[in-house]
């Protein structure tokens, strides 16, 4: 297997992690949608201009779009902070508030779990 093709969906990982449409992330980009769809299914090698773009459209940066797919390890620590750097400061506050709750209820049934055994 390619290069290409993981490249392509880790591109649409970052995309879907947004919630944004192939279409809203060409907008977003300043690329057409066809270009997008050719990129996710690893269709051709994107230029640097057309990479600097695509991160225009997700909010991050060149080094974190190369890096969060170097490292793949971790890629979905490195995608949670992508998704809440581009955030408000109240945003990040909140996502804070239910991220903290949820960790609370993993806890609480682990320590349930232990507990029984």
């Amino acid at each position: 297997m390619s290069n290409k093709q993981p490249f392509g969906q880790h591109v649409r990982a970052l995309r879907r992690a947004r919630g944004v449409t192939q279409d809203r992330l060409a907008e977003l980009s300043k690329l057409s949608a066809d270009t997008i769809r050719r990129l996710e299914h690893g269709a051709f090698s994107p230029s640097l201009e057309t990479l600097n773009k695509l991160c225009g459209g997700l909010g991050i940066s060149l080094t974190t779009l190369f890096d969060s797919f170097e490292l793949n390890d971790g890629r979905e620590r490195k995608l949670l902070v992508d998704l809440v750097a581009s955030r408000s400061v109240r945003e990040v506050e909140m996502i804070t508030r239910v991220v903290r709750t949820l960790v609370d209820e993993l806890d609480a049934i682990a320590a349930a779990a232990g507990a029984e055994e």
